[in-house]
Order: structure tokens, then sequence, then C-alpha cells
């Protein structure tokens, strides 16, 4: 179970030097625009990852007045310090240097929903991927080892083939393949947990959302042709030999998990032909059930979400906010104060953000 008690953030973004203790239930953040709300969430985020799901760019999340920024938080029993500058990055957990970042991951779980990330029925395949990665790696965090072996071999594969190298390239379609068969089971596995996910009590909470009789399915696609069997390590390998002299004309490997993705359907009609709206409520569902299926393993991820009311009504807001209640999750969401009525029958702890103050709102 991850809970922040305490949080500093200094220098991150407008955030200079702000210092809250969050409720271990919802918390809501109240602010108009560009006030700082969005960088509040982000920081949270950068606690658990270590990047930003904004950008790739350093200098963008350290204030213009200073050198660096520093993260500070209390979750659990674990005191996670994170310092970055433009050129350093220092990461404590209990005082203790660390250099692997999934051990934040593992401290921290995080599940985050915002406008331009959080709609993953008709997203990217990237987006998709990164749901579904996030879920795989918290159900089985040794599964992180194939991702890293998979991209570093992925790299080389790539330069080799630009090269034209090809008398290297059979050892690492051997490691390739390997690593591919592993995260490939790994993620049919995790989507299959996730289906069989039992609701009980909360089904009927989701059941307004979506007619009990509709049909919501998701099939994994696992970026290989169809004639590969993306669990068999020597199938891999043997469309990746055969295949050779093609990938040798494109110069990088067109096929793989990098490719991977998702397949939404309701009633058997594909994602890309349902309403937005429909498309946001079966995300919705989606990104619920990864967040109850962790809850069921003893892993409750803190729960992050940024400008509620700019995607949702309030049907929809209520239903996310009683069914995270319901599940006694920690979560900090933003709004820009259109739906206070209906978060305030859930009794969050509100707070007020006005050009990076954060205070306790009365």
């Amino acid at each position: 179970m991850a809970v922040i008690s305490k949080l500093s953030i200094n220098h991150f973004r407008n955030l200079e030097s702000q210092y809250i203790t969050p409720s271990e239930e919802i918390n809501l953040f109240v602010a108009n625009n560009a006030q700082g709300k969005t960088n509040l969430i982000e920081a949270i985020y950068y606690l658990g990852h270590n990047r930003s799901f904004k950008t790739k760019t350093i200098k963008e999340v350290i204030h213009f007045d200073h050198q660096s920024f520093q993260l500070n938080a209390q979750i659990d029993n674990n005191r996670i310090k994170l310092e970055k500058t433009k050129n350093k990055n220092t990461i404590t957990i209990n005082q203790q240097r660390i250099s692997n970042t999934s051990q934040l991951s593992q401290i921290l779980p995080i599940q985050i929903i915002t406008p331009d990330k959080g709609f993953v029925v008709n997203g990217t395949p990237k987006n998709k991927r990164s749901y579904l990665d996030w879920g795989v790696f918290h159900v089985k965090p040794s599964s992180v080892k194939a991702f890293k072996t998979y991209n570093k071999v992925l790299k080389n594969i790539n330069t080799l083939l630009v090269r034209n190298k090809i008398d290297e390239l059979d050892f690492w379609f051997l490691a390739l393949a390997e690593a591919a068969a592993k995260i490939n089971q790994n993620r049919i596995k995790y989507l299959q947990q996730l289906k069989q996910t039992v609701f009980s009590d909360s089904l009927e909470l989701l059941s307004t959302l979506i007619n009990p009789l509709d049909q919501f399915d998701y099939q994994f696609s696992s970026g290989w042709p169809k004639e590969v069997d993306e669990t068999n390590q020597q199938s891999i390998y043997n469309y990746l030999s055969n295949n050779t002299h093609h990938l040798l004309k494109v110069k990088h490997l067109n096929y793989g998990s990098h490719k991977a993705s998702i397949r939404f359907s309701l009633n058997n009609k594909n994602e890309c032909f349902l309403s937005r709206g429909e498309q946001k409520t079966l995300s919705i569902i989606f990104w619920l059930t990864q967040v109850l299926l962790l809850v069921n393993l003893k892993t409750k991820p803190v729960v992050l979400i940024d400008d509620l009311s700019s995607e949702l009504d309030n049907k929809k807001i209520n239903v996310i906010l009683q069914y995270l209640k319901a599940l006694k999750v920690q979560t900090f969401m933003t709004d820009i104060g259109h739906n206070l009525d209906v978060i305030k029958s859930i009794n969050p702890r509100i707070f007020q953000i006005d050009n990076g103050v954060i205070k306790v709102k009365d």
C-alpha cells in the first residue's frame, strides 16, 4: 500500500517551496488556469518515475530562477528524496543513494489519468503500451529485466542493420527472441488477470457507466506478424532469421514487442467506430480495473487525476470518486472548481493553488 503522508516540492516549475500533508484518501487541488495544478501532478508523478509525463527536457521543469529542483516525500515507512540539475540526478531512499528507478516505482506505484494521457481506448499504441506495461511491472516487478534487455538489444540490431553488418545479427536475434517471448508471456498473462478481476460490490458502481449487457472486450496485439507465435522464442527467432534481407533493406526492425498494442471493442464494434463518449467510458473502466487488480494483490497505487472537469461529466466524476473512495486508494486530483458540489460529497481534503502557492482551503 502506498500513501504519501508528507510532500515537499522545491523549485519545480512554478512551485518554489511548497509543503503539504495530504489526506490518505481524496485530495482535491482547486485553482484557475496556469496556477500550478498540473505542475503538482507532474511533481508527484516524477517522484514515482524519475521522469515527467509532459516533457523530456529537464530545464523545462526547473524553476527559471534556479539550477535544480528537489522533491521529498514520506511514503509509508520510506523517505524519498529526488534532486535534479541539468547535469546530475540524485535519488535517495532512506538516505541511501540508488541508481535503479524501478525501486522508486515499487515504493510509489502511480496510476495517472490526464486529458492527454488517460484515455487509452482509440489512443495511440504507445499510450496503450504504457498502461499495459505499468500493470505488468507492478504485478511482476522482475519483468523489468526483460524490458531493459529487449530495448538494449533492439538498439543494437537497428544499428547493425543501418551498417549492413549481417554477420553479427544472429547473436542479437537470439537475444531479442528470448526477451520478446518473456515480455509477450507477461503481457498476455496480465491481460488475462484483468479480465478475471472480480468487481464484487464495486460492480454496481461501474454498471452505472455501461449497460451490464454490453460486451466490453480487449485483445492483445503483440506487434509481430500473424504467422509468429509471440510467446515462443524459436518462432520469433525463425521469423527474424528468415527475414534478414528484408530488414537490411528497411534498416530497422519494423515488427516486435515495441510495436505492441491493445485492441478494444464494445459489442464487437471496433474502438475506432465508438463515439468519443463511449471511448472515454471504456477507458475509465479499463483504468479502474487496473487499480482494482493491484488493490486485490495488496499493492495500492497512488492515483493522479488532472483537470477532471475538462473531459468528464458529473455522473462519471461521481462514479470514479466513489469507486476510488471504496477502494481506499490515495488520490490527488485537480479541478478549476466547476464540480465542487459533486466532489465535496466524498469529503476530500481541499487545497487552493494560487500562483504556485498551495494552501489548505477553508
